[in-house]
Parts: C-alpha cells; structure tokens; sequence
C-alpha cells in the first residue's frame, strides 16, 4: 500500500543538485516524481524512483546523507476543483495528521503523495473510504 520515496538532504550551494542528478542518471535510476523544499543551510530532494534502495547505497557510498521513507500515493477520483482536499479530509477525518504532501499527473489522473503521522490508522482510512491508492509495481509498469 506504501510507496519508498527517498529523501536526499543537500548542501544548499551551486551545483550541489546537478551532481546528485548525474549520481543517479549514471548509475541507472530513473526519477517517476520529485520535489525539492529548501531550509537555511540545505535542501531536502524527495524522489520517487524505479529503485529506491539503489539509490540510496549509490548516495551513501558518496557520502551522500539520504533516508528512505514509506509514503501513500493516492489517485484523485476526479480531476476536479478539491479532489485532493476530499483525500486529505478523508484521512484526516479519523485523527491522522498529513506531514507533508505534494501532487503529479500520472496516466492523465491527478496523484497525491503523502506521509501521515499514523501508518495504521492510514491504510485503515484508505481501505475504508475506498481511496485508490498506488502501489510501486503500478509506477514501475510506466518506466
């Protein structure tokens, strides 16, 4: 039910991006989505990929700080105005707290990627409100 995402922390100086991007396009990872927020001193590079755990050992054998984590990928019913709030609330509507979110089109449909506070009570919600999640098999039919 859970997707890995890898979050890779970088230096916030010029070209410390590209040569994570090169890592990764040299040693065969091939990004599906990504997103990347920024702090005083470094960034913080979310990738969904078609080999999380390579990844990661290519970054760490590069000194590379990166952790993998499990997040939900939910497809949007519609590609209407307040899909993704309709998700949200129907997560949040049994005491889970969203960590953080971002969004993608894939196969035409609007996706919404989260981590929660509470794994459990999630994949409760989500089998419970019938919510059509994505599995890492279903992004890697698409690579």
């Amino acid at each position: 039910m859970t997707i890995k995402q890898l979050s890779i922390f970088i230096e916030n100086e010029s070209g410390a991006l590209l040569r994570v991007l090169k890592m990764l396009r040299d040693n065969g990872i091939s990004i599906i989505v990504s997103t990347l927020g920024d702090t005083d001193g470094f960034g913080i590079y979310r990738i969904i990929c078609n080999d999380a755990e390579k990844a990661f050992r290519v970054l760490r054998e590069k000194n590379i700080n990166a952790t993998i984590t499990n997040v939900y990928a939910i497809r949007l019913a519609d590609n209407k105005v307040g899909a993704a709030a309709d998700v949200v609330e129907k997560i949040t509507s049994i005491g889970v707290g969203v960590k953080y979110m971002y969004s993608f089109l894939y196969d035409g449909k609007g996706i919404v990627v989260f981590r929660t506070d509470n794994n459990d009570k999630t994949e409760e919600a989500i089998m419970l409100k019938k919510l059509d999640y994505i599995t890492e098999k279903d992004l890697m039919e698409q690579v």
